[in-house]
């Protein structure tokens, strides 16, 4: 059984996380830095594969709160269909709250403002994964 990659994009920071091999707990990878430069994401995403055998994308799609689609929405269909090339599944995922989640999870813990940017993005695609897991499980 592959392994499942959750991504939480964004024009500036990407949060990345793994599944465990049975795919019942999800882990922050990385907050990547790619200032609007989507090579960088696509080449850390082909290594992400090789390295833990990922057989499914679940890629978090920002909605609005009233369910309708919005700018960042197609944002993500263009990374989507970058994504497309590595022929495997891809979820698009409602990830509406999870990074106000992942800031108030940060604010529980005594993480400092500082530290947010590190810790926001990867928390919060941790967040999409444990979520998809939860409802694949």
């Amino acid at each position: 059984m592959g392994r499942i990659l959750a991504i939480d994009y964004g024009d500036v920071r990407v949060g990345l996380a793994v599944s465990d091999q049975t795919n019942i707990i999800a882990t922050g990878l990385e907050t990547l830095v790619i200032n609007k430069n989507n090579k960088i994401l696509i080449e850390k995403v082909e290594e992400i594969i090789n390295e833990y055998d990922i057989e499914t994308i679940v890629i978090g799609y920002p909605k609005n709160m009233d369910g309708s689609l919005s700018k960042k929405t197609e944002d993500v269909d263009k990374i989507v269909k970058k994504l497309d090339k590595f022929n495997i599944k891809i979820v698009k995922w409602d990830e509406r709250l999870t990074t106000r989640l992942a800031y108030g999870t940060m604010k529980e813990l005594g993480i400092s403002q500082k530290q947010k940017n590190t810790y926001a993005d990867k928390l919060a695609a941790t967040t999409i994964l444990q979520d998809y897991l939860k409802y694949t499980n």
